[in-house]
């Protein structure tokens, strides 16, 4: 019998919907825990780090949609979603940064001894944000770092990496919607992994190839704006977030 997705978690997880995307009220604390319990239940847990980008997706691939509605978690990524919610009326209690959320679930994973797998991004970068998540803490085991890509030709050999691996936690790097599909329709060949992320561009932050706002642009929900100062070509996904807000105020003004 093939090895299901399972959204069982410790405690009640109050969610929202915003443009028919569920998101989990939820801090960091929370997700730690969840992810703890995660650990220690059966089945794949997948956590999706859900930002404006992710959501105005959604609205046009229900496939995408589908999938995120069916997480085992669903994270606030991104000061959109909060802007969103307040005006919705049905306000969340912070961000959760999938950058931040991946460094505390790393932390994690070395205090238990969890094997981690870094799956994505281009050549060589896995292996460059693993040196440097070992060198914050060299408890941390890492299983294995693989390019790959999210062709459904190539998911026989890469399914047979992690499994052999034995990781615990998979990390994946394919971008929006890619990851999180690639996750899905994968769920049932791993068959040690716990819980599995779709992390973005985190490794290219990690490796150093892309450098991380200054500390007070990540406080305020600017990251955004700093990269795309580094890199305009960047500008056609980020006018996903006027775009999302203006979803937003439609809805309403339908309604």
């Amino acid at each position: 019998m093939g090895r299901k997705q399972s959204r069982i978690a410790v405690g009640e997880i109050r969610s929202i919907t915003i443009l028919s995307i569920r998101i989990d009220n939820i801090t960091y604390a929370d997700a730690l825990a969840r992810v703890e319990a995660f650990l220690r239940e059966g089945g794949l847990h997948q956590i999706a780090t859900v930002n404006p980008e992710f959501v105005v997706i959604a609205q046009k691939n229900a496939e995408f949609r589908r999938v995120l509605n069916a997480t085992a978690l669903n994270a606030p990524d991104g000061v959109g979603l909060l802007w969103a919610a307040r005006h919705l009326k049905t306000p969340l209690q912070t961000r959760v940064a999938g950058q931040e959320l991946v460094d505390r679930i790393c932390a994690l994973a070395a205090e238990r001894g969890e094997r981690v797998f870094l799956l994505g991004a281009r050549e060589g970068i896995a292996e460059r944000a693993a040196a440097e998540l070992k060198r914050r803490d060299w408890r941390l085991e890492i299983a294995g770092c693989y390019a790959g890509s999210p062709a459904i030709a190539e998911e026989d050999e890469i399914t047979k990496r992690i499994n052999e691996s034995r990781a615990r936690i998979l990390f994946v790097a394919y971008g929006p919607p890619k990851q999180e599909l690639w996750i899905a329709r994968n769920a049932a060949r791993l068959k040690s992994v716990a819980v599995a992320v779709g992390v973005g561009g985190t490794f290219d932050t990690l490796a150093g190839i892309v450098p991380r706002a200054p500390a007070w642009m990540q406080r305020a929900g600017f990251e955004w704006t700093y990269r795309l100062l580094r890199e305009p070509w960047r500008i056609r996904r980020q006018m996903a977030i006027p775009y999302f807000m203006w979803l937003v105020v439609k809805s309403q003004i339908v309604k």
